[in-house]
């Protein structure tokens, strides 16, 4: 510490500054040396304090810590004190481990300082640059700050970085550096930095991210590498995961190929380390990433042809099929190779070619169905199965034909164990989860396929000795009666609703029995569904908290929404509660309708005793059969479904008759704009006519003064002036037109009438004066 006494100087005896004190005098210093030297002594004193007095620092010196950064680039030792005093004030101690209260007390200050640094975005543009600097101390110290912060603030600092020149581009040339410290934490810089943000991902795999990335995974050892593997993986999928554009480049660039060896496991596989297990996991991820069923089903064709073109599939098997391979991978195996197989009628083809290595030889899928109805295997590892069998059978019409033909009489062979074999024995063995697994699977081979459905109807059961067989269809609905587990329920019914669906001679061989229909109306009018329900979600979560004692990281084989059928979703996903609602609201629905149609069948059974009692012959239908095909046709998807396509064509009217109404609206409002335009015109031409019928009476006025005074000047003359009727004729009917208030055209056209007739008098009077004037010359 006697440096820091150096830097600021002399105390008197027996008088100790305080920290604040202390650390103003440091920062006055910085603020007024002249020398260099002086300064990065002052510099590495706040740096020594920055821990102990951190909000003392963060408020008092880091202005002039950035300054520091903008005016001393050329001495790369106090950068790296700036740099490190910068990261110790935004950055909480994580060497030690500080009380719950205490922490959350840190990291506010960490977010409070960090938001004050990011405030002005020419600091993050400095701290860009300053990564170009090759010093080791100040580049990876900058990279460490640079990611602190975006740990702290993750989305601003992203903005800022994206709009800054350059600045994805320095950061890449992180992994390049040959100094491993620097690139290793530059991969965990680019890991924070492309969290979330499409834009970025974007960038940085155009930067040729996905080449380097392998290379270095190539170096390091693949699966058997290190936390630097951990690390390149991680920030492949946050590369590759939801962003469709990356997917393709990935693709495009031949990088698929390139994961093939990641996948190769030799003879001996005991003893995997921890760290081979993370990495193994991550490369499953990363395929699955490519492979995702909420991928475009075009980018997923793709992939999954490339990844069998390529032996990628094949290795995948290869691990599925080996022996010492730990449980969480060979789960996430299954979980792999399901969606690599899934709607690819090639990759489904060959799955079904694999055999175990086993004496004799047995299929991959009838081995794995001895797992999934084998109750002492982990749970998410027999889930995993049931997922892998359904995406087998998705869109695979010749392989739901191959699993229902290992049921069939015809077909079975007693010497070996097949699929058909095994789903039977789960579908009725004394574990309730194996019933719920093998109902479900089997629910998969029948699943939109007609045929299926009604070649499974010929399967026979010999249930006991001296019974005769009963079928498939007979012995579900059977073990529904006895009042079997709930889950054994559930998975039953799920099996007997896709079976019947669609299928009218499944609906017969329903109905053929007299119990079905009065036990699936009880069934409904009661809660059991809604208990079943409930004690599945129960103990769904029992089994994954035991799976997690056991040793397993449930976690991370926990299947999300979009990569599993909606029936495992029901089991993994944490909205349970709402999924539930949504189903408790449907079966109200159905309770309701239940009910009404409950009182007419009530109604029908009373006219129909009063019929046979007025009847003398006797009445053999099974009348109560036909009059409960209401209540079964509520309970099945078929009617549902028939409800919904009639509610859709009136709502379909209604939309029409609305637009058509709308249209009708229109063309009135139209009409009433037009006839208001017209309107007002007329007013227009009615304000008008009335001016000129003022200006008309105006003219008539003044030409009955013409006419008198003309009369008179003919009489001073001495002429004789006859009476002038006619004028006086014509100028009351001009008035009296003019008072009928005709038109305007009309009182135009008489105007000229009485214009031409006044031109023509006054012609005529003088025609006569000049007669009288040749008179009087001659006289």
């Amino acid at each position: 510490m006697n440096y820091i006494w150096e830097a600021v100087g002399r105390q008197p005896p027996g008088q100790q500054p305080s920290g604040a004190e202390t650390i103003q005098k440091l920062c006055d210093r910085v603020a007024s040396s002249t020398l260099l030297e002086d300064r990065r002594d002052a510099v590495r004193a706040i740096k020594s304090l920055s821990k102990k007095y951190r909000v003392e620092v963060g408020t008092m010196a880091m202005d002039h810590l950035l300054r520091i950064l903008q005016s001393d680039r050329t001495d790369t030792e106090i950068l790296g004190y700036a740099l490190d005093t910068l990261y110790n004030i935004v950055c909480s101690d994580e060497e030690e481990e500080p009380e719950e209260n205490q922490q959350k007390q840190e990291d506010d200050l960490g977010a409070r300082f960090t938001e004050e640094f990011i405030g002005e975005p020419d600091n993050i543009t400095l701290l860009l640059t300053l990564l170009e600097e090759f010093d080791f101390h100040v580049r990876w110290r900058g990279v460490k700050l640079l990611t602190v912060l975006l740990k702290s603030q993750c989305a601003p600092v992203q903005s800022i970085v994206l709009v800054s020149p350059m600045g994805v581009s320095r950061l890449m040339d992180l992994l390049a550096d040959s100094r491993e410290v620097i690139r290793n934490d530059g991969l965990l810089l680019l890991q924070q930095l492309t969290k979330g943000n499409t834009a970025i991902q974007k960038i940085v795999a155009f930067e040729n991210a996905f080449e380097r990335l392998l290379e270095i995974i190539t170096e390091e050892g693949s699966s058997d590498g290190g936390i630097v593997v951990e690390d390149c993986l991680l920030l492949l999928l946050n590369l590759l995961k939801n962003n469709s554009s990356n997917q393709n480049f990935f693709k495009e660039g031949s990088y698929i190929q390139k994961m093939k060896p990641w996948f190769e496991v030799g003879d001996d596989n005991s003893g995997w380390s921890a760290q081979k297990v993370t990495n193994l996991h991550l490369m499953l991820q990363l395929v699955r990433v490519m492979v995702s069923p909420v991928n475009s089903p075009g980018a997923t064709a793709s992939c999954q042809k490339a990844m069998f073109q390529c032996g990628l599939l094949q290795q995948l098997c290869t691990i599925l099929m080996a022996t010492g391979v730990p449980a969480d991978i060979l789960t996430e195996t299954i979980n792999t190779v399901s969606e690599v197989i899934r709607g690819s009628e090639v990759n489904q083809d060959y799955f079904a070619s694999v055999n175990a290595p086993s004496n004799p030889p047995r299929p991959a899928i009838v081995v794995l169905l001895m797992s999934m109805v084998n109750e002492r295997q982990p749970f998410v590892l027999r889930c995993a199965v049931l997922y892998c069998f359904q995406c087998f059978l998705y869109k695979n019409h010749k392989g739901q034909g191959e699993i229902v033909a290992t049921l069939l009489p015809s077909t079975i062979d007693a010497s070996s164990m097949s699929a058909g074999q095994l789903l039977c024995g789960g579908l009725f063995s004394a574990d309730s989860l194996s019933n719920w697994c093998a109902a479900v699977a089997l629910a998969h081979a029948l699943q939109d396929n007609l045929t299926q459905k009604e070649q499974l109807l010929r399967v026979q059961l010999a249930t006991s000795l001296g019974k005769p067989p009963v079928s498939l269809l007979q012995q579900s609905t059977n073990i529904l009666s006895q009042g079997s587990h709930v889950q054994t329920k559930v998975g039953l019914l799920m099996l007997l609703c896709t079976w019947i669906s669609n299928c009218p001679i499944a609906v017969m061989h329903f109905l053929h029995n007299q119990d079905n229909v009065p036990f699936v109306s009880f069934y409904l009018h009661t809660h059991t569904y809604t208990h079943t329900l409930s004690h599945t979600h129960t103990h769904s979560l029992t089994h994954a908290r035991h799976t997690v004692g056991r040793g397993l990281d449930f976690r991370r084989h926990r299947i999300t929404k979009g990569e599993v059928p909606s029936f495992l979703f029901v089991i993994y996903s944490e909205d349970f509660n709402s999924t539930v609602f949504v189903w408790l609201q449907e079966v109200e629905l159905l309770r309701a309708q239940l009910q009404s149609q409950s009182a007419e069948i009530a109604q029908l059974q009373r006219e129909k005793h009063q019929l046979l009692r007025g009847s003398d012959t006797t009445v053999s239908v099974p009348i109560i059969c036909l009059l409960n095909i209401s209540i079964l046709c509520a309970f099945t998807f078929p009617f549902i479904a028939l409800l919904l396509s009639v509610c859709q064509e009136q709502v379909q009217a209604l939309l029409e008759s609305k637009e058509l109404m709308e249209k009708e609206l229109s063309s009135a409002t139209s009409s009433a704009a037009i006839m208001q335009t017209e309107k007002s015109k007329l007013q227009q031409e009615l304000q008008e006519s009335k001016k000129e019928q003022d200006d008309l009476l105006m003219l008539l006025a003044d030409q009955d003064q013409k006419i008198l005074s003309l009369k008179h000047r003919l009489e001073d003359l001495g002429e004789t002036v006859r009476s002038s009727g006619f004028l006086w004729c014509v100028s009351k009917l001009l008035r009296l037109i003019l008072a009928l208030d005709l038109t305007f055209p009309r009182r135009l056209k008489m105007r000229m009438i009485w214009m031409q007739e006044t031109s023509l008098t006054m012609m005529m009077m003088k025609r006569k004066k000049s007669v009288m004037n040749k008179n009087k010359l001659t006289s």
